[in-house]
């Protein structure tokens, strides 16, 4: 059992950790969750003893390894293979110890010992580690110094992993990971027999590695039972309580103020008086529940453009004085497409979404696309281009240098950066909120298609939930590349795979595409069941699209209706109001306005039933599984405030 009591830290001045405590179960697998900055980096680095805590103590069992990856990638002249044999120390020193001995007796204890820690076995499952990883066998017998800093990171989690350690701490593992990666690591932690803690924003990967999670909010750390999805319902019940039990604090001390209020200088009942005021002032208020602020993305819808958007037909794309990296495409983009690129990483991802955003030209064969075609595109590294001392409303004022100051200022609100925090510097917004900004400035004139190369790295989870479903009441396509599974199964209906130098469309979902890259996937010339299937996927696609078109549909006539409903409203009061005054402020004559009031009277009846034959026909929809937006919410609104 791993055990915080009271763990204080500050860091240059700034609480991160107040008299944390928890207490963690033996063999727990633990994700470490929170917003960004809330202290989770810090917390693993306290118990992989980085840093020490100002106060309070973390106990462990005598002997226990903890293993952590730390931030600088490996490096020198030995290769991948050889840094996570490495880490096998004791192997090592037997190995070497029984080459030199002459000892007999000793001999036989080495091997015994070598038997016991499956020393034979070693290099083949390192071997395994770095496949899983995304090494084939010539990339783990390269120097280290040939590899890019987010490969050597890879070999650093390949070495973590080897060496087995009886807690094993992972911060963010899936950073320098593609999807297929990542499905990998979610197999080999779900085997994992030791203790783990994982920081991740991955919320498949919590789901399904952990059964408890360690939620750190201002300061202080609370451990729940479960996955993240049971961690999410336990602390709603939670805040639901405190609010409850605040609300009704709120309410008896209201009540004793006014009590004190009335009596407290009359004789007869000045010592109740008194009495209940120090009642009042012995109340420890309950705090409000700490809910993190919503992040809000609120992605400008594009005016429409008749399908296709974009054509490839038999393209090529690669880069200037080289080979093509991808050829033979031959795809078609429409406006409602949903669309995820997989493969592993080289294989041509970011190629294909830059040759779709127009940094690339086709080496050959045609790309076609509209005339008036505007395409948002967020690379990678998008957010190291951000200026550091200038403020989101300078970048935005740079892009936009026609616009009014109120257009520029409402597309920063649509992204969380209004009033002051649009002249923050960026130096001072966080990796999220920075991301957050490049979003805005590439969506800044109602783009058509919004091309997404790994959006999610720097956001934590809500902010995640945030846009995703931004882009589910995004009007236009959605082109993405994440190794974030939960944001590919709610966004993507659609997946082109990018493999053996062409893409194509994967004939599955993402289920079926991570039971391939795990190996298990059956073959469908087995069963025969290929081509129904490939019908059955584009059938389910076409009626995804239409009933996303019937969404938009209901939901634009439930809230064209709402609006006519409550102009009557309005305009049946003004009459009304007008009808009470005196006969010198009416303006007409009592006559006309009950003429008036009449014909008002009439257009609302008719109002009203097409506002409720909408509103069925939009709850109708929705019990039947289609996804309206929140204006179609509005309906029970409207019927609460009916006179």
């Amino acid at each position: 059992m791993l055990t915080l009591k009271g763990i204080t830290l500050r860091l240059g001045g700034h609480l991160v950790l107040d008299r944390a405590s928890a207490a963690l179960p033996p063999k727990s697998r633990v994700g470490l969750v929170g917003r960004n900055g809330a202290g989770k980096s810090t917390l693993l680095k306290l118990i992989a003893g980085l840093y020490e805590a100002d106060d309070g103590t973390i106990e462990a069992p005598s002997g226990m390894r903890v293993g952590y990856v730390a931030q600088e990638a490996p490096g020198g002249v030995g290769t991948p293979f050889e840094t996570v044999l490495a880490t096998a120390t004791e192997r090592a020193l037997l190995l070497a110890e029984a080459e030199h001995t002459e000892d007999s007796h000793r001999v036989g204890e080495i091997h015994e010992r070598l038997n016991a820690i499956d020393a034979h076995g070693a290099p083949a499952r390192a071997a395994r580690i770095l496949a899983g990883l995304g090494f084939d066998e010539d990339a783990q017998h390269r120097p280290l110094a040939s590899f890019s800093g987010g490969w050597r990171m890879r070999v650093a989690l390949a070495a973590l992993l080897f060496s087995e350690p009886d807690l094993l701490l992972l911060d963010e593992p899936s950073n320098h990971l593609d999807l297929e990666a990542v499905l990998w690591l979610e197999s080999f932690l779900k085997a994992y027999r030791s203790s783990l803690i994982v920081v991740s924003h991955e919320r498949d990967l919590l789901n399904n590695v952990v059964d408890h999670i360690l939620h750190l909010q201002q300061g202080e750390a609370t451990l729940y039972p479960g996955n993240y999805d049971s961690f999410e319902r336990q602390r709603s019940e939670r805040q639901a309580q405190i609010e409850s039990m605040r609300s009704q604090q709120e309410a008896k001390a209201k009540k004793l103020q006014a009590y004190v209020d009335r009596w407290r200088y009359k004789a007869h009942t000045a010592r109740q008086a008194q009495s209940r005021l120090k009642a009042l002032a012995a109340m420890k208020p309950i705090a409000a529940a700490a809910e993190d602020p919503s992040l809000v993305f609120d992605f400008p819808s594009p005016k429409e453009l008749r399908p296709p958007l974009i054509v490839l037909d038999d393209a090529a794309v690669g880069y200037v004085a080289g080979a093509p990296v991808l050829s033979q495409l031959n795809l078609r983009i429409d406006p409602d497409d949903r669309i995820a690129l997989v493969g592993r990483n080289g294989n041509g991802k970011t190629t294909l979404a830059r040759l779709f955003a127009g940094q690339l030209r086709p080496m050959g064969g045609s790309l076609v696309a509209s005339g008036k075609l505007r395409v948002g595109y967020f690379a990678q590294h998008q957010i190291e281009e951000l200026i550091a001392d200038e403020t989101p409303l300078q970048h935005m004022e740079r892009l936009l240098p026609g616009a009014k100051p109120g257009e520029v200022r409402g597309q920063l609100g649509r992204f969380g950066f209004s009033g002051d925090k649009a002249n923050l510097k960026v130096r001072q917004l966080s990796g999220g909120e920075r991301a957050r900004l490049s979003l805005a400035l590439i969506t800044r004139d109602a783009p058509h298609i919004l091309i997404l190369d790994e959006p999610t790295n720097h956001l934590d989870v809500d902010t995640r939930e945030a846009l995703v479903q931004a882009l589910t009441e995004f009007s236009g396509a959605v082109i993405v590349v994440s190794h974030d599974r939960h944001l590919l199964g709610l966004i993507a209906d659609r997946l082109v795979l990018i493999d053996g130098g062409t893409a194509s469309e994967f004939d599955g979902n993402l289920d079926d595409y991570r039971a391939m890259v795990l190996g298990s996937r059956r073959s469908d010339a087995e069963d025969g069941r290929g081509s129904a299937r490939r019908v059955s996927r584009k059938d389910e696609r076409r009626m995804t699209a239409e009933a996303r078109e019937q969404n938009k549909a209901l939901g634009k006539a439930v809230k064209q209706a709402e609006t006519e409903v409550k102009r009557l409203w309005q305009r049946r009061t003004e009459i009304d109001q007008m009808l009470s005054a005196p006969q010198s402020n009416l303006g007409m004559s009592v006559s006309e306005l009950m003429k008036t009031r009449a014909e008002v009277e009439r257009h609302l009846a008719t109002a009203e039933h097409r506002w409720l034959e909408a509103s069925d026909t939009a709850e109708r929809a929705r019990g039947e599984g289609s996804v309206l937006d929140e204006d179609s919410a509005g309906v029970s609104q409207i019927a609460n405030a009916r006179p």
